[in-house]
């Protein structure tokens, strides 16, 4: 591609979890430059287990996601006025495209409100969406196929590696 979307490697991890009255809980993602995307959500509300999952994405969706990212020119943000991590929780974003690596830590973000009011709404909400993005387009949608077919996820360890190519 022209653009240098599909130049270098291309790695990207979400988290967002909290410690309170159950425990340690939290939600990640990460998509790896082999392919595995990689599933975690931890719950101990009503003894929930952790669910972990792991797929393999064909390059056509390894594409699609590094594209995604470069669109949103996340790469170009700093997380230095965004709000620390508090008791409410905490947010991190760490990708890896080519030869850029780039970390971003903050609270949670309860709603829009959150990032209009922050010290850099534009930066802010430039992570919103895109974490929005990624959760909505590629998780839901991977672990609702995934759990319907009963075919392309598979426990952690023990994956005979199915690919996805949407």
């Amino acid at each position: 591609m022209a653009d240098g979307v599909d130049d270098g490697e291309f790695y990207l991890r979400y988290y967002v979890g909290h410690k309170g009255k159950f425990g340690h809980e939290f939600l990640e993602f990460e998509f790896r430059p082999d392919g595995k995307l990689r599933y975690a959500n931890n719950s101990n509300y009503k003894n929930d287990t952790m669910i972990r999952k792991e797929i393999f994405l064909t390059p056509a969706v390894l594409k699609e996601c590094r594209r995604i990212v470069a669109d949103s020119e996340i790469m170009k943000e700093d997380d230095n006025n965004w709000p620390e991590p508090d008791r409410v929780g905490r947010q991190e974003l760490e990708i890896v495209m080519g030869n850029e690596h780039i970390s971003f830590t903050t609270s949670k973000i309860g709603s829009l409100m959150d990032v209009q009011t922050s010290k850099d709404p534009e930066g802010l909400r430039i992570f919103y969406y895109l974490v929005q993005i990624a959760i909505c387009s590629f998780k839901y949608s991977l672990v609702l196929f995934g759990l319907w077919t009963g075919i392309v996820f598979c426990d952690s360890g023990t994956c005979g590696g199915g690919n996805l190519d949407l």
